[in-house]
């Protein structure tokens, strides 16, 4: 019998209720691993991402807490680490979003989003860096996004956070590795997801989207999970500070019209 890449590991996956985050779960606990579904509001979709899991007898316990909260923060990963074990994967995959305009975006709306993608990532991410840095051993994945690099109207503030999210990868990455933490983020295009879905009231224009990508469609979460997998994995033991873009080449297309057909 082949040995499950993670078997037995604590992975916490935050974020994971739905899309992204829910396919990552899924995907570790299919590879042996006991995974942490955190959520923030999503009760119903943390169960059923939990369902879907022991159902393929999977193991995943659900736990509710904001990241953007450092008392939630403190909460979690003291208790994950006490009764569940060493944590030794985190993915910050949790995220706020905004689609205001540049000139429409509140101080409140700016620091709403900062404090989730930001923030809350740094200071969950100290958190369980310091319990692997006593382990001498661990890997933390960021989702980033696209936007990072590429901009769109209506982004400015979730383009920002993701900008910063990627320095600070590498920055850990130099950081970190002292340690044996690894530090590398993933970068997702068009992935099918609710939130992508609802940035687009009319779907005709996201299918018009997907012919600007070079491969022809929108992703799939699943495609984007086994990214994560693999970075976490001891098959990428050299991997350390990338930025790994999960696009189907949309992020290195030249700019101009959408191809005919």
């Amino acid at each position: 019998m082949v040995k499950q890449r993670f078997e037995g590991q604590i992975v916490v996956v935050t974020g994971a209720s739905r899309g992204i985050g829910s396919a990552t779960a899924f995907a570790f606990a299919a590879e042996g691993a006991k995974v942490v579904i955190n959520y923030r509001s999503d009760t119903e979709g943390a169960l059923e991402t939990q369902s879907r899991i022991r159902a393929e007898g999977g193991s995943a316990l659900v736990y509710q807490a904001d990241v953007g909260k450092k008392e939630d923060v403190d909460r979690m990963v003291s208790e994950v680490e006490e009764r569940i074990g060493p944590i030794r994967v985190l993915v910050n995959n949790a995220a706020a979003f905004n689609r205001d305009s540049f000139l429409d975006v509140s101080l409140e709306e700016f620091d709403r989003s900062f404090n989730t993608n930001v923030r809350g990532l740094f200071y969950l991410s100290q958190q369980v860096a310091r319990r692997m840095a006593t382990r001498k051993q661990g890997a933390i994945i960021h989702i980033s996004s696209i936007l990072a690099q590429l901009a769109v109207p209506g982004r400015s503030v979730y383009c920002a956070t993701k900008g910063a999210v990627e320095a600070l990868t590498r920055a850990m990455a130099v950081e970190l590795i002292a340690d044996n933490i690894r530090v590398n983020a993933v970068s997702p295009g068009m992935i099918r997801t609710e939130a992508l879905e609802a940035g687009f009231s009319d779907p005709e224009i996201l299918a018009n989207l997907a012919r600007y990508i070079p491969g022809g469609r929108i992703g799939q979460t699943m495609e984007l999970a086994q990214a994560v997998l693999f970075l976490a994995s001891e098959d990428a033991s050299y991997i350390n500070g990338i930025i790994l873009p999960v696009d189907s080449g949309m992020s290195v297309r030249e700019a101009g019209p959408l191809p005919k057909g």
